[in-house]
């Protein structure tokens, strides 16, 4: 017997935002989208709240070693860093807000998205590296 499992995903916009739906894991992630030079400067910086189930979502045009900080942020999160393949190559767990000499989280391997959730997440929902992401 075939067994099939439908993956979705949908984007909406409201007020100037999009906003995705992911499945990792069996767990759907609501995500903003940051795919322009001014959506990833900002970020999640002087947010003070991120649901269980939000995050942020950065769309890359390649593969590559991107680099984020956590300057300006009010709230610890988990970084993961996705191939091209939508899968996980990277986590950075419970990476700290910070105001002055900030590190920077670099991933082991290239990837074309990064996923911000709160801190802790990656655990909560056994997120590892190899981890397939839908959308």
């Amino acid at each position: 017997m075939l067994t099939l499992s439908l993956v979705y995903f949908y984007i909406s916009k409201t007020d100037n935002e999009e906003y995705l739906r992911i499945k990792i894991n069996d767990v759907i992630v609501n995500v903003e989208i940051a795919d322009t030079d001014a959506e990833k400067i900002k970020g999640l910086m002087n947010r003070t709240n991120l649901e269980e189930n939000q995050g942020m979502l950065f769309i890359f045009s390649q593969e590559d070693y991107y680099s984020f900080w956590m300057k300006n942020m009010s709230i610890p999160i988990d970084i993961i860093f996705i191939n091209k393949n939508k899968t996980v190559v990277d986590i950075w767990k419970n990476a700290q807000p910070c105001k002055e000499n900030c590190i920077s989280y670099v991933p082991k391997e290239k990837s074309m998205y990064i996923l911000e959730v709160n801190a802790n997440f990656t655990d909560r929902h056994n997120v590892t590296i190899g981890s397939e992401i839908f959308f």
